[in-house]
């Protein structure tokens, strides 16, 4: 494993043309098909090299055999023509017009921060800016966003830091060497109400948190302890309207979702930056269909063991599929962005 990493971490390559310019988007798919986008990208401005795999697989849904994989990914090269500049996202979407929800997240997302000649000097408020307008333009859309949305991650590589953006629940995770080890640091905290402040935050706005069990009343609604998002095994805390059971979404952040912001659904990203040391080996952007049975050290140990990136996504894939049959009778659908650091 240690060998492996260091070879990756030694190569000075340049980069393919795969990674130049204006970089791949992905979208959902009718049919059980894979999407790929290898490349590379380099960052002139600290010497540094990045090499990036992905897959997109749509999920199994027995009782819906032709469900569009509700999942898209960016891969956005030289952002604003700036060569230090590389965007990685994926944007889960949910709901009956979910796939149509994040490819225009998607789309808009891109355009603002491409646009947006703050992003240098202040990324997290160019951050915020791209996400609220976004989620205002989808409220203005053609798409019906009433009971759809989507959520997001974002990764922009900024020279030699890595400013992270995050709503709702998908996960972008750092494996850094450590103390001999590869250690999984989370550059993001997943937006549910198993975080207290944002069940304190959400139950303010008048929303009621309880699992399915509890609406439909097998279980006391007046025990509002769900264990953690790790240790969890049942239906997950939901928000629902005080008289109704809607809409149920087990996030509390969002872009769409026009009825569940009634009830303390925000657009409002977290933006988290990290500098890149020499210990960053590598990053991982990911949809929680890769988070709900795999914890971050899991994925993380998963790409340890794979010299080959787009392999490395591949069994990632293929371990979430694994874990989601283990568990129900579906699975969701699993995007994986996998990018590596070198050059230092």
């Amino acid at each position: 494993m240690g060998c492996v990493l260091s070879k990756w971490r030694c190569r000075r390559r340049q980069p393919s043309s795969a990674g130049g310019g204006g970089g791949a988007f992905c979208d959902g798919d009718h049919i059980h098909r894979l999407r790929h986008f290898p490349g590379s990208a380099a960052i002139p401005s600290h010497h540094l090299f990045l090499e990036f795999a992905s897959l997109s697989q749509r999920g199994h849904y027995p009782e819906f055999p032709d469900r569009e994989n509700q999942d898209v990914l960016c891969i956005k090269t030289e952002l604003q023509g700036n060569p230090n500049l590389h965007l990685f996202a994926v944007f889960d979407g949910h709901g009956q017009f979910g796939a149509q929800c994040a490819a225009f997240a998607r789309d808009r997302l891109v355009e603002h921060l491409s646009g947006d000649t703050r992003l240098l000097d202040d990324p997290v408020k160019s951050f915020n800016s791209a996400f609220l307008a976004a989620n205002a333009e989808l409220h203005d859309s053609e798409i019906d966003d009433s009971m759809s949305g989507t959520t997001a991650i974002a990764v922009l590589v900024c020279g030699d830091s890595l400013v992270v953006a995050n709503v709702g629940d998908s996960r972008a995770v750092a494996g850094i060497f450590n103390g001999g080890l590869f250690v999984a640091e989370n550059l993001s905290c997943d937006q549910t109400p198993f975080r207290k402040d944002e069940y304190e935050r959400v139950r303010q706005c008048g929303a009621r948190v309880l699992s399915v069990d509890q609406v439909e009343g097998t279980r006391d609604p007046d025990i509002q302890s769900w264990g953690d998002e790790e240790s969890n095994d049942g239906d997950p805390p939901r928000l629902w309207v005080q008289h109704g059971m809607y809409p149920g979404t087990a996030f509390t952040r969002s872009v769409g979702d026009l009825t569940a912001e009634s009830i303390g659904v925000i657009a409002v990203p977290e933006v988290m930056t990290v500098k890149i040391t020499p210990n960053h080996l590598f990053f991982v952007v990911a949809s929680d269909g890769v988070f709900e049975f795999l914890s971050s050290q899991a994925v993380v140990d998963m790409v340890c063991r794979h010299k080959d990136l787009q392999d490395a996504c591949s069994a990632i894939a293929a371990e979430s599929y694994r874990m989601w049959l283990e568990h129900e009778d579906r699975t969701d659908d699993i995007t994986i962005i996998v990018v590596l650091i070198f050059g230092h």
